[in-house]
């Protein structure tokens, strides 16, 4: 058997076989076993203690799946409402075991961590997502097993790909500096070159809801080993609470302050009557007065009071002090 603390897929076909045929009896009794050396041991369940408390990986995960939905939004016309699923460690056997054998596959660089991921797509989510993208819907049924991508479908998983990465990366940038580079791409899981079958990966599910049919899925997977030098980062959940908070009011305050905003410097007002109004044409010149400061008004909004002059040549206004209405209001 295996060293694995898990059962291969190998070796689970040959205990069902020899069940089967009667040469592996399900009872078995082990001789001179005290209960200390006897414990239980539930099958399919995952050794989360080996992924620890990675608080920060879920909250990445959750920005991931909101910065997500303006990836997906282009193609099905609206933005769908993107789940993160809390992570899970498995063996990377056990997760090709437990997935189909056509799959789209990117394989991404992480050069800050020296390691990869890997981003799985369904066919299925692919199929929904072109027919959307081409003014169909999403109400298709399951695809017929296939295994190859037509060209546009290949188009698609390119665009789908690269902001998914972009996401990432954003999703990412609070805690570090991730930058990815795609490696390949790939069809069939039982030929990716990613990790060792024994060795250890997160398992990051993201549910994406589409209207009128089945919720679908993509993954995002990580080999354990990649992730172990930062461990303590991402199991640090103060620090992740304060970058999140951080983060949305930086960008928050960022948006707010980028804001456009119309300056107008106001020499004068003139009243006239709407006889002479009517009568104004070309050429015509309106006597004006300039009395006190000029107001310098923001968005139809008296701000300040200013003074007209020059810098350099250039004629410029010196901001006096806040108009009184400003002051009011």
């Amino acid at each position: 058997m295996s060293s694995s603390s898990k059962l291969s897929k190998h070796e689970v076909e040959a205990l069902i076989s020899g069940l089967d045929e009667g040469d592996v009896s399900d009872v078995t009794t082990l001789e001179g076993a005290s209960d200390k050396q006897i414990r239980d041991f539930k099958f399919g369940s995952d050794d989360l203690s080996l992924l620890g408390d990675y608080y920060a990986l879920r909250v990445i995960n959750e920005r991931f799946a909101r910065f997500s939905r303006t990836v997906f939004q282009p193609m099905l016309r609206y933005q769908p409402r993107v789940t993160a699923i809390n992570p899970t460690v498995k063996t990377f056997e056990d997760y090709t075991f437990a997935s189909e054998s056509f799959m789209s596959l990117t394989l991404a660089r992480i050069e800050f961590l020296r390691g990869s991921l890997m981003m799985v797509i369904s066919p299925d989510l692919i199929s929904k997502l072109t027919n959307a993208y081409y003014g169909g819907n999403t109400l298709i049924s399951k695809s017929a097993k296939r295994s190859d991508f037509t060209s546009t479908e290949d188009r698609i998983i390119e665009i789908i790909t690269d902001g998914l990465i972009e996401a990432l990366e954003l999703a990412w940038a609070d805690l570090i500096k991730l930058e990815l580079s795609e490696v390949t791409r790939e069809e069939n899981m039982q030929f990716v070159s990613f990790v060792d079958d024994l060795e250890q990966v997160i398992c990051c599910a993201f549910e994406i809801q589409l209207p009128g049919s089945p919720p679908a899925s993509f993954d995002v997977i990580y080999p354990l080993q990649t992730l172990k030098p930062i461990a303590a980062q991402l199991r640090s959940r103060m620090q992740s609470d304060s970058v999140d908070n951080l983060s949305w009011t930086d960008r928050l305050q960022k948006a707010v302050f980028s804001v456009p905003l119309n300056c107008t410097a106001r020499l004068t007002t003139v009243e006239s009557k709407m006889a002479s109004v009517l009568k104004f044409k070309n050429d015509d010149i309106v006597p004006i007065q300039i009395n006190g400061p000029l107001n310098f008004v923001v968005e139809e909004r008296e701000f300040f009071e200013a003074e007209l002059g020059d810098v350099g040549g250039t004629v410029a206004v010196s901001l006096l002090k806040p108009s009184k209405t400003a002051d009011k209001k």
